[in-house]
This record gives C-alpha cells, structure tokens and sequence, in this order.
C-alpha cells in the first residue's frame, strides 16, 4: 500500500525571540490507509505543530522552513487557499482537543453539522437533515433528533465531542486528525470515544493520526506510535515495540512517568487524634431549565455526602463528570453554598458562618484550582498573586513578599518569578504557583480540584511529588479531587467513589482498586485505557528512571 499522508524533512520555523528557533525540525513518517498512528509528546514538544501544517492552520506568524506534508499528489504545505479549502473537511477532517471551543456557540448542532455538507456538496436541505441525524446515530448520542436543536452549552462534555467527530466523518475523510480529543474526559467517556474512533475508522477505513500525551490510550488504541521531543521525532515504531521496549532515553522517562495502575501498598492508618476535617449529610442541589413549557429539572450534585479526613493523609474524590466530586470540594471551601450539612474543621462548625465569621477559618483550608492561567490573575506579578492573601488576612506588604520569595523556593521556582507574570511561565510552573498561593496562608487542609488533569505526563509525576512532600513535611491534610484512576491509585491514601451525588464506595485505596465492591467502581476501573498495560520497561536504564521517579 502507499501512504496516505507522507510527512518528508518537515521543519517549521518560530519567530524571533521563541524559546527555541523550530517548532518542529526534519520530522519524517508516513500514514498508511486504515492505520491509527500516536504522536506523543509532552506539551511544546511539536505533535501539534504537524497537525496544523497538515490542515493549513498555521499562524501567520509562523511558516514552513523546508520539507513537504504529502497527500494525494499535493504537497499540502504550498497548497493555495482554495484548493486547501476544498480539501479541509472533505477528504482531510481534524478532531479538536476542545469542543467548547471549536464549536459555534450560536449556532444549533444539526447547523454546525450541516454547514459542512451545504459547503462541500450540492445536497437538499432534506438530505442534509437526514445525513446530520444519522451521524448523530453513529456517533452514540442519546435522542439524537433533540440533539439536532440544541446549542453547545446544553451538551455534556462527552456530546460535544461526539458532535466534533460527527462534523470531522461527515464526508467520509480518508484522513482524521483526532488533536487530545480526549484529555479532559473522565475515564468511562475517554473510553466510549476512543471505542467508537476505532469502530468508524474500521468502517470507513480511514487513517487516523492521533495527538496525545496518554501512554495508556496509546495502549489502548495505537497501530504504530511516533515520539516527539522539542520539536524532533526521536522514536518510530509499532506500539508493542515503542511501549515495552522504547529504545530512545526520553521515551523511557515518559513511559516511568506513567503511573501504574496498580497501588502502592501502604501502612493501614490508625488516627489516634480528631479529624481535622469533617463533612456530615452535605447535600447540594442545582435546578435547571424550566420554562411555561418545560420542567424545572432539579439535580442532586451532594446527596447525604459524610467522611472524615486526618492530618498527614490524602483522600481522593474520583467519579465520572457530573459524579458531584467537584461540587463537594468547593462546598467544602465554601465557595459555593450547600443547601444542608455540616462542615467542621478542627471541631468548629463552617457551614453555618457567614462571611465575617468565617474569615478566620479561610487561610486554615486552601483550594489549588483545575486550571491556574484562568485562577491567576494576568494583570498581577507572581509576588502580588501570592502575597495578596496574607497581606488581606494582616500581614505587612513587606513580610508578605518575603514569605512569597521563601514559598516558590519550596515549589522549587526561583525567587526571580516574583516580578513576573502568570503568561510567561508553562502550565506546570502555574500550578506550582498556585499550590504557592494557596500555602501562602499556612493552612491545615488543602483542597486539590483537578490540579493535575491537564499536565503532561512528566510535569503531572512532578506536581505530584511535589504535594507528597509538601503534605509530609507540613503535615496537610489533602482533600484530592481527580478523574485519572491512575494518578489516585499511587497518591491517595483511601479513596472516596461518587456516583450522581452519593458516596457508593469507601475504603482504602489498595482495597478498592484491588476488590471493588460497588459495580460503579468495577466499570470505572473497567475503563481505563491501557488498563491491560502496565508502565515500565526491561532494561536497567529505565529501571533507574523509575526509581528516580519514585
């Protein structure tokens, strides 16, 4: 067979004053027909950069130096704009990481859909409206006539992405570009996308080029696998090859940065003193909807929610999107207002206080947010960001300051950070600098929502680390909110497992991996991609690596 896509000596050029001088430099490899190709990489590395190049969606400020993308007899990186249009999403479809985004907001699904045949082809108006509600059939959306009138913000995240691939398979391409379509997806939606990327590609035998930086959904899906790194292609390979006998160092290092599935055993806890944190029948619900035509629609995000969490110990919060996990973590830190229940801490009821009262209680229970660049405020220095609390709570401008130098030398940042702001540092060095912040207050209970979903791999073994050793050495209770059933199996030391806002399962982390009682519990762990593989590599350097990472 020839290649479908030949990626040949590609090397694309930043602009002056970029971090480094290519995107991507004498990149080569090919995409065959019918075949699932993984490009991975941590972010900055150029897996993206290809992508873009391949659909003509390069920034203006950035060109292509040398090299050819190949398909079809054209080389895509000279195609004129007209030629290139006919092309993008007709015989060349992308997937892009998020939906939210990418999709009109003021446009209706079956619109948004439709768009692309009225574009391509001379289909009636009637044919597009049945061609749209079968894609919607095909992609697995529940009701798929309803879907046809809804907007993007009335859909799930698992829809709107299923949208996505129904708008990118509309034509039938003979090559999908699936860009981290399923990085922010909870494990049991990642797995019904990732299955039904596979079945539509073996139906239409379509090549698909997958972006990702999930070892185990390249596992789970990959044919072959392609390894980047700053720009170059430092692995090829077939995936049983490139995962279990990586030959290139910074592939083994992602690969033992993966955590294992299985936990890590640990001392049954015997807490001789009172929990610091206590949260007793805490309901929570939301109404949504509603109108002189339809039913107000009332959920249950906190239904009779009870635990206890002791100094010194992690306690994961897992679940689906919509389990309420997150809903409890801010109600916790009372960011939001539940409707009944009781939140103590250190034996002092919080839920019943208002704003005054509760103000000395704030600094002694912090929140790292899910997403720092939109938590940090961009106009503000990092000095400022972290000191704006104890100065609010008394402490002198000056100690404030100092305290903030002394913080990011513990989250291993330089004090030079201080006049800097939020836009120049990378993802994982904003949540340093948010874990920065929310120690500024010295506080006995830390409320992670998320705080690692979006780091690549390496950065999230960091982070995590990093909260280990901060945990131990300042004795914090860790309230840990996360989706990745992997990252809870190492951190945590119990685990707490929600379902539509209640508790269906508790205990100890090894024990709930290990033998889940609850058949939640069992389809979650079910899901994870990669579930069968298991990280790690056979000869002594990566044991090494490994090592280190533990």
């Amino acid at each position: 067979m020839k290649p479908l896509l030949h990626v040949e000596n590609l090397s694309i050029r930043l602009p002056k004053g970029a971090d480094r001088e290519f995107a991507i430099r004498n990149v080569n490899y090919e995409l065959m027909p019918g075949e699932l190709l993984c490009v991975v990489g941590e972010s900055g590395s150029g897996k993206s950069m290809t992508a873009n190049a391949v659909m003509g969606l390069l920034p203006k400020v950035i060109e292509v130096d040398s090299g050819a993308v190949t398909f079809d007899g054209f080389d895509l990186t000279s195609l004129e704009e007209r030629r290139a249009r006919a092309l993008r999403g007709n015989r060349i479809s992308m997937i892009f990481q998020e939906p939210m985004t990418a999709l009109n907001p003021l446009m209706r699904v079956e619109d948004q859909i439709s768009e692309v045949f009225l574009i391509h082809t001379a289909m009636s108006a009637t044919e597009r409206h049945d061609r749209t509600l079968a894609l919607l059939e095909d992609v697995g959306l529940p009701d798929p006539k309803k879907m046809l009138r809804a907007y993007p913000h009335q859909l799930s995240g698992g829809q709107r992405q299923r949208v996505m691939i129904a708008m990118a398979l509309a034509l039938e391409p003979a090559v999908l570009i699936a860009d981290e379509p399923t990085t922010a997806l909870d494990v049991t939606t990642q797995a019904q996308i990732l299955k039904l990327i596979k079945e539509l590609q073996h139906k239409h035998n379509t090549a698909v080029m997958f972006i990702t930086h999930d070892f185990g959904v390249v596992a789970e899906i990959a044919d072959r696998v392609v390894v980047m790194e700053k720009g170059e292609m430092v692995e090829l390979g077939k995936r049983d090859e490139v995962l279990n006998h990586p030959q290139h160092p910074y592939t083994k290092k992602l690969i033992a940065a993966v955590p294992p599935l299985v936990s890590p055993q640990r001392e049954v806890s015997v807490h001789q003193e009172a929990p610091i944190l206590q949260v007793k029948n805490l309901c929570k619900t939301y109404t949504t909807g509603g109108s002189w035509f339809t039913k107000a629609r009332i959920v249950k995000a906190a239904d009779d929610v009870n635990f206890e969490l002791h100094r010194g110990e992690t306690l994961g919060l897992v679940g689906e999107s919509g389990s309420g996990k997150s809903t409890v973590s801010r109600c916790v830190v009372r960011l939001l207002e539940a409707d009944s229940g009781q939140i103590l801490l250190a034996g002092n009821e919080i839920q019943s206080l208002n704003s005054k009262q509760l103000m000395p209680f704030r600094k002694r229970i912090q929140m790292v947010f899910q997403d720092p660049y939109a938590s940090l405020n961009p106009r503000k220095t990092i000095g400022q960001i972290i000191a704006d609390g104890p100065i609010a709570q008394g402490m002198p401008a000056t100690d404030a300051l100092a305290k903030a130098a002394e913080l990011l030398e513990l989250v291993e940042l330089p004090k030079t950070a201080l006049d800097r702001y939020p836009h120049e540092f990378s993802g994982g060095q904003r949540q340093r600098i948010g874990i920065a912040r929310a120690l500024a207050h010295d506080p006995e209970v830390l409320v992670a929502d998320e705080a690692i979903s979006a780091l690549d791999v390496s950065v999230q073994a960091q982070i995590l680390e990093l909260i280990d050793v901060l945990k131990k050495r300042l004795n914090l209770a860790v309230l840990f909110v996360v989706h990745d059933l992997r990252v809870a199996a190492q951190v945590c030391d119990r685990v707490i497992v929600m379902e539509k806002g209640k508790i269906v399962e508790m205990g100890e982390t090894s024990q709930v991996f290990e033998a889940p009682i609850h058949e939640y519990t069992k389809s979650l762990i079910a899901s994870i991609p990669g579930a069968h593989w298991r990280s790690g590599v056979e000869d002594n350097q990566s044991i090494e690596i490994m090592e280190a990472q533990v």
